[in-house]
């Protein structure tokens, strides 16, 4: 491990101080870290989408659309290699929500959730994507069973 020193001005030392305070940080390393992770993982997602990741698509869709669960369910089964699992709950009586897990080659997945996102009836879709080593994607954690 490496000790790093930085200096802020003042303005920006409070406001890291009060960021540290909302989410609950206990110390400056771990908020640094948390941050640095996230930019870097941000970075190498920008850069190409040929590294791995694991994600998570979450969207809401209106269940009376027609025949849109059924086009839901083919577009999973047509990427049954990147799809690791879904779940699914009824919001009320229109509206179903829905999380799907993936991992793959980062531009697969991206695709896919664009594709999914795009179908008439589905709304607030977003993707969580986190860039991962292709080794660990390998990894016992990930094999499907």
């Amino acid at each position: 491990m490496q000790r790093l020193t930085i200096s802020l001005d003042d303005d920006l030392a409070e406001a890291f101080e009060a960021l540290m305070r909302r989410k609950g940080y206990a110390n400056r390393s771990e908020a640094i870290r948390d941050l640095l992770r996230r930019e870097l993982g941000e970075t190498s997602l920008a850069e190409g989408p040929v590294q791995q990741c694991v994600a998570v698509l979450s969207y809401v869709y209106d269940h009376h659309e027609r025949q849109l669960a059924s086009r839901l369910t083919d577009i999973q089964h047509e990427h049954h290699d990147l799809t690791v699992s879904t779940m699914h709950a009824h919001l009320d009586h229109a509206n179903c929500v829905e999380a799907v897990f993936l991992r793959g080659a980062t531009g697969k997945v991206m695709d896919f959730a664009e594709s999914v996102k795009a179908q008439t009836g589905v709304r607030h879709g977003h993707a969580h994507v986190v860039p991962v080593e292709t080794a660990t994607l390998s990894g016992a954690y990930f094999r499907r069973r």
